[in-house]
């Protein structure tokens, strides 16, 4: 019988390359904390408008059809 602690640290445990370090935004390439390689936009550009309503930020860009 497996011991229940050890099934908690598997659920919890983290990827190797997924630790908190300083990484650069993608939006504004500038350094910001981030918790893990997932955040990779600084809370700042997570604060403006468009970001929260899912604006793109360049039309150019953006698919059309």
């Amino acid at each position: 019988m497996e011991d229940p602690d050890n099934e908690t640290d598997a659920i919890i445990a983290r990827a190797h390359n997924d630790v908190p370090q300083e990484r650069a935004c993608l939006r504004r390439r500038t350094p910001f904390w981030s918790e893990g390689f997932g955040e990779r936009i600084c809370r700042r550009c997570k604060g403006l408008n468009a970001w929260r309503n899912g604006v793109s930020v360049t039309p150019g860009l953006a698919w059309r059809r």
